[in-house]
């Protein structure tokens, strides 16, 4: 039954995405204000069926940010995606390029200013972003960066890039941290989508005048043990998290 429901709650999801989309389109066009109201409506929508369909709570912790910042987060689900954008003022992500040309989804956020990166130019992609930020930024503006550079699961390592220290050293931008387990909920892959309650947590800032080296220790260090701490609150038994 679960299992159906979660189909269910795809089907809607995509549905409401083509359909809100496409009315939206000709006021997101003249207005980056309305793309964020249809956006920011989209997400909340979302939400409300998550937890209607598949027992699917939300909570978001600590402090929102506002104002120009980096938000430097663990991208474990699309549900991660929908929480920044429904509780951030003015998010804006910085992405792979491939997802700017998906249809309605790559319009939008072209729209409101995310950053495409071609992950194929290797070390250049991090200047690519850096001059892509620079220009998109404003001072209402909360940037969204994946240090891992996609979405991991619950449990599972991966290297952190250095994206986000470039925007730290070279403009001066405050890094706000956040943590997740929302993958344990909504897996990446996958359609079935597990009841419980996802949390998304503000972490504070990044002290100013850190080197990149102690910069990446830091980030990596604090969101990682935070995201193993969420998800052993959630009770559910993934490999590779210590339980507290």
């Amino acid at each position: 039954m679960q299992y159906l429901r979660s189909l269910a709650f795809v089907v809607l999801m995509y549905a409401w995405m083509l359909i809100l989309g496409t009315v939206g389109a000709p006021f997101a066009a003249l207005s980056r204000n309305a793309t964020y109201v249809f956006m920011k409506l989209y997400c909340r929508n979302i939400l409300w069926l998550l937890r209607i369909l598949c027992g699917v709570e939300t909570e978001v912790r600590g402090v929102v940010p506002s104002g120009d910042v980096v938000v430097v987060s663990k991208h474990q689900s699309f549900l991660d995606v929908i929480l920044h954008m429904r509780f951030l003022g003015r998010a804006q992500f910085v992405m792979k390029r491939e997802l700017a040309w998906i249809p309605v989804f790559g319009f939008y956020a072209m729209r409101i200013g995310c950053t495409p990166i071609n992950r194929k130019l290797g070390a250049r992609a991090a200047e690519q972003m850096e001059r892509g930020v620079a220009k998109s930024a404003g001072a209402e503006t909360q940037t969204v960066i994946y240090p891992q550079g996609t979405r991991v699961p619950p449990g599972e390592r991966r290297r952190y890039r250095s994206g986000a220290s470039l925007l730290y050293s070279r403009q001066g931008k405050t890094c706000v941290l956040a943590a997740t387990n929302a993958g344990v909920f909504w897996p990446r892959f996958a359609v079935y989508r597990r009841p419980g309650k996802a949390v998304l947590e503000y972490l504070g800032t990044v002290p100013s005048g850190l080197s990149r080296d102690d910069f990446m220790e830091l980030v990596e260090q604090r969101i990682e043990d935070a995201s193993d701490q969420l998800i052993s609150e959630s009770g559910v038994d993934i490999p590779g998290v210590f339980k507290s």
